[in-house]
């Protein structure tokens, strides 16, 4: 394993310190738009799914990482705020698709849109602490 510097333990907390503060940030302009972090995700999760039918439940748990009655639970309450509605699949009946609303696009469209300047903002930043992190990295010494 190589040994870090000072120097780049230093790098490794800003990076880290940065992305929780992105986080942080993301939470608060999901609050401000009326939404949970776990909505906003859920609705980035739906509007980003690559199948154009939507994705099921159980891909939407396994994108937020969270188990299957969560995930279940999730949408619910998401329904019940017409941000996305439960659409039988086409191809079989017994599977169910999850699409957004109206309301639904709306507020991931308004949310991503100060997601991605805020990431543009960021990114210079984040560039230089992921460089800084690999300068310098050695091969530990045989003991």
């Amino acid at each position: 394993m190589p040994r870090l510097t000072d120097s780049e333990y230093r790098n490794l907390l800003a990076s880290r310190t940065g992305l929780r503060r992105f986080l942080r940030w993301s939470e608060q302009q999901a609050a401000q738009a009326g939404l949970t972090p776990a909505q906003h995700q859920l609705l980035v999760a739906v509007r980003g799914h690559p199948d154009p039918r939507g994705p099921t439940i159980g891909q939407v748990a396994g994108h937020l990482l969270v188990r299957h009655h969560s995930a279940v639970e999730l949408v619910d309450r998401a329904q019940a705020l017409g941000l996305v509605e439960r659409v039988p699949d086409g191809d079989d009946q017994r599977v169910v698709r999850l699409a957004l609303t109206p309301a639904g696009h709306h507020r991931v469209r308004a949310l991503t849109d100060l997601h991605l300047e805020e990431l543009r903002r960021l990114a210079p930043l984040l560039d230089a602490l992921v460089a800084g992190l690999g300068e310098g990295v050695r091969p530990r010494p045989a003991d």
